[in-house]
């Protein structure tokens, strides 16, 4: 892929210094940053206890698909498992849950420059505001007392302090000044967001928002918060909810509340229209609806998904033992327009745009 990449941006430079003039001398020929510049990613968490995750990268027109960049470009394994990846400038960072690692490659080119192994404990989720990246961490899952975000330096990627939180933290989402933590409760079941001023590094409060959140979209200044309700197993079991929050006085605007038996995940954003997974199909609500919709717009159950640019990216686990499926959707249609086979436990898809 590498010689063909090469021999295309050669081709096209070759046409445009055809085509200039002499008065055309000032042209300048950017040479591509990467082999990985131009497609997304998906994390494959590999399987549970052994073997190694592994990062599939497929490029725009789905036409290249590389399952094990990472081991390919540095000749070694990520380890198990690979949790979850973000993004800092021109580095990604990929999480490793059970090897209590992050994973530090330059974004286009997937080489790596540095491993974080000190100071994580069960790491899950990686943001970045700044020189400055958050990680949340379960502790012990058994212990509902050791939580913990982790603060990255991120000019030298070392853990410079940790704020104490509430038991189970996952996703993470940057606000201007705040950052908010989604409790899903790890092991067991947690109902709220906390929320950590960047500035001091300090927390501020927390947010009831329903039981079991697991997922978290920002638009025009809103955080809408999806909690899937404690599952049937618990012996517990309360609906799921929709919450919109107010990032400006930290408190519930709005709520939409789910059959007592629903456990909706994956809220995602298309525009306007908020997309999420309930009951093996996929539901699309407009933000300015005051009703949760009753028709689904695809079918099927999925583990993650994730939109960009009008189509829908959800991956389908299979079995959880073997390679699993990306599916793409166009939203305009809701019809399937590709499926391409990534990695065991295809767990979050990750745009490098």
């Amino acid at each position: 892929m590498k010689l063909l990449k090469r021999i295309i941006y050669l081709f096209i430079a070759t046409l445009i210094l055809s085509s200039c003039s002499s008065d055309d001398d000032d042209i300048i020929i950017v040479d591509p940053l990467g082999d990985y510049e131009f497609g997304f990613f998906v994390t494959n968490e590999g399987p549970f206890g052994t073997g190694t995750g592994t990062v599939s990268f497929i490029s725009e027109d789905f036409s290249n698909v590389d399952h094990t960049i990472f081991n390919d470009v540095n000749a070694t394994d990520l380890g198990n498992i690979v949790q979850s990846m973000g993004f800092a400038n021109s580095s990604a960072y990929i999480v490793v849950n059970n090897s209590n690692s992050i994973e530090i490659v330059n974004r286009y080119t997937f080489e790596s420059f540095a491993t974080i192994s000190v100071g994580l404990n069960n790491p899950r989720y990686f943001v970045a505001d700044g020189d400055t990246g958050y990680v949340s961490n379960w502790g012990d899952p058994f212990d509902n007392n050791d939580d913990f975000i982790a603060v990255i330096d991120l000019t030298n990627n070392v853990i410079t302090s940790t704020i104490p939180v509430a038991f189970g933290p996952e996703k993470l989402m940057i606000v201007r000044d705040n950052l908010y933590v989604a409790h899903q409760g790890g092991y067991g079941q947690n109902s709220i967001l906390s929320v950590i001023n960047t500035n001091a590094n300090s927390f501020i409060t927390t947010i009831q928002v329903g039981d079991v959140p697991n997922s978290m979209v920002l638009n025009e200044g809103d955080l809408w918060v999806l909690c899937g309700g404690n599952p049937d197993y618990t012996g517990n079991e309360t609906n799921g909810r929709l919450v919109k929050i107010n990032t400006e006085t930290n408190s519930v605007s709005q709520a939409f509340d789910f059959g007592a038996t629903e456990h909706p995940n994956n809220l995602t954003i298309d525009s306007s229209s908020l997309i999420y997974g309930l009951n093996a199909a996929v539901y699309s609500k407009e933000e300015s609806s005051t009703e949760l919709p009753t028709t689904s717009i695809i079918s099927g159950f999925f583990y993650s998904m994730t939109v960009n640019e009008g189509k829908l990216y959800a991956t389908d686990a299979g079995d959880f033992a073997s390679n699993g499926t990306l599916k793409v959707f166009d939203l305009t249609t809701n019809s399937e327009i590709e499926s391409i086979e990534v990695g065991i436990i295809p767990g979050g898809v990750y745009f490098n745009n």
